[in-house]
């Protein structure tokens, strides 16, 4: 899977980046998905992700993980293809914006580390461009389910 990551903080490392790098490859192969699978994962302020969240989720306040899944529609909207021709286009899934501001405060909060909170969080918006939600308890329940299972079997445990 071809990941693009955009730090607007400057603050995240490489080694970092590889991290998540490495942990969006094992949850990509966990899903079955095919090599040719893009995303973007992009690392900002608390601010920064505010805006987002105000202007698309109508949520004036920051928050940890907002994700944009690209083959998600709504009624109103012309569905995006990939497979059509010969030559189809790699699958792009969407893309994920993560606070670190937010996943420091958090990794205080429950306690875990922030290695722990920053695979999370991008576990989780990983999971939202994959089709998953939280919106209901039978949906919380598998979506949660995957998660825990994802990051168990990759050794990120709390």
């Amino acid at each position: 899977m071809d990941v693009t990551f955009i730090d607007e903080t400057n603050q995240v490392s490489e080694e970092k980046i590889k991290e998540i790098d490495d942990l969006l490859q094992f949850a990509a192969d966990y899903l079955k998905l095919p090599e040719d699978t893009e995303m973007s994962v992009t690392f900002m302020d608390n601010a920064a992700i505010q805006v987002i969240n105000r202007d698309y989720r109508g949520k004036d306040a920051p928050t940890d993980v907002i994700s944009f899944a690209l083959e998600e529609e709504s009624d109103d909207e012309v569905p995006v293809v990939f497979e059509d021709g010969d030559d189809p286009l790699p699958r792009n899934l969407g893309d994920i914006m993560i606070s670190i501001e937010r996943a420091k405060e958090q990794a205080q909060d429950y306690g875990h580390s922030y290695d722990r909170e920053l695979g999370f969080l991008a576990v989780h918006g990983f999971l939202h461009i994959n089709g998953y939600d939280h919106m209901n308890p039978e949906d919380e329940k598998e979506m949660f389910g995957l998660q825990k299972e994802i990051l168990d079997a990759y050794g990120l445990k709390r």
